[in-house]
């Protein structure tokens, strides 16, 4: 079986989603945690992406 590797996309929603819920949790909303830490995750994953593009250029 082949070892599946993660874009950094994907590790920075996964970032972002662990301590979303470790936020949810201390607040007692782990709804709002989770959609804060893909929204997060997925924002900080973007900008990554823009910023290895830029050095390619």
């Amino acid at each position: 079986m082949k070892k599946k590797e993660f874009n950094d996309r994907d590790k920075m929603i996964g970032i972002g989603l662990t301590f979303g819920i470790i936020f949810g949790i201390l607040i007692d909303n782990v709804g709002l945690g989770i959609a804060l830490g893909v929204a997060i995750g997925a924002g900080m994953g973007s900008v990554q992406n823009k910023r290895k593009e830029k050095i390619k250029d």
